[in-house]
């Protein structure tokens, strides 16, 4: 029965709507990067970055609902969060470098606002229950300090002392 029970809550992550705005975005930028001359080795450089930051738009997603983690989850976002915004960015780098399609990002401007705001909602449905204390102070949830008492201490455990006598 329990087996059961955690089967039907997994999730096809395909299936997500952010995931499908993402890779949807991977295949435009992959498009337009198509049209960049890989002879040029600036235009070549930012092409990699574009399609390493369109890529990361799906593969955290999968990280991230492969993990329950809420500090492991909003690690992913904020790397989303950065490759997205970076990806607008290298509209700016193309012009600068000659490259003549650079129009096309356009596209990936509205699909990228798009995702915005299905990753506010993807954000929003974190299990903010569900974390271990983020000593680092970046990704807690709301109300929880990287100096807060973790009760896991309070866990009485001596090591592999414990599993010695255990049969």
């Amino acid at each position: 029965m329990f087996e059961d029970e955690e089967d039907e809550k997994e999730i096809d992550i395909e299936n997500l709507p952010i995931y499908k705005k993402g890779k949807e975005i991977f295949d435009v930028v992959h498009q337009i990067a198509e049209l960049i001359p890989d002879d040029d080795e600036q235009l070549s450089d930012i092409k990699g970055w574009m399609l390493t930051d369109a890529m990361q738009l799906t593969v955290k997603i999968a990280g991230a609902e492969d993990g329950s983690l809420y500090d492991i989850r909003m690690e992913a976002a904020a790397i989303i969060r950065k490759s997205a915004r970076d990806l607008i960015l290298h509209q700016h780098s193309l012009k600068m470098f000659g490259f003549k399609n650079s129009e096309y990002f356009e596209i990936i401007r509205e699909l990228v606002e798009e995702y915005r705001l299905l990753f506010i909602d993807w954000v929003a449905s974190f299990n903010k229950w569900d974390y271990v204390i983020d000593r680092w102070g970046l990704f807690n949830p709301p109300g929880v300090g990287p100096f807060d008492h973790d009760p896991d201490d309070d866990i009485p455990f001596d090591g592999f002392e414990d599993f010695e006598n255990f049969e």
